[in-house]
């Protein structure tokens, strides 16, 4: 990973992003970060992380840790991803990235464009139309 080069003090800095921040299923209270128009649906911390990393930030994912705020304790509302935005210095890593509500705006625009997501919005729309007529199906051949 990228941390060889930084002490584990530097982690510390890093800002965190958790998925609940930019999930369009989330209020304001429940912990949503971003415009409800910008936000989307149920995004996990790996794609976070793969979006962060692409672009070339910093990123730790802290897969065990769980949003305060989060009441359901399921593997896909956990993990926090860990950015780091500037550098010793002060001055940011990547200047189109200054804060961090501009690396949540970026995230929650790219993650629908990732292939794990694009993919799985084809496959389960075919997947729905067979797996509803066979349940059907199946349900007529029992009575």
């Amino acid at each position: 990973m990228a941390w060889a080069a930084t002490s584990p003090a530097d982690k510390e800095r890093f800002i965190c992003i958790y998925p609940a921040y930019l999930n369009n299923k989330k209020t304001i209270a429940e912990g949503r970060r971003i415009p409800m128009d910008k936000a989307i649906e149920n995004p996990t911390s790996t794609e976070i992380q793969d979006v962060c990393a692409a672009i070339g930030l910093n990123v730790l994912v802290e897969k065990n840790k769980l949003y305060p705020r989060e009441w359901n304790r399921d593997m896909q509302y956990r993990g926090r991803v860990r950015v780091q935005l500037k550098l010793e210095d002060g001055n940011p890593c990547l200047p189109q990235f200054p804060t961090r509500k501009s690396v949540m705006l970026y995230a929650a625009e790219t993650i629908p464009k990732l292939k794990t997501r694009t993919q799985k919005m084809g496959g389960s729309d075919q997947n729905l139309q067979p797996g509803e007529g066979g349940k059907k199906g199946k349900g007529k051949k029992k009575k």
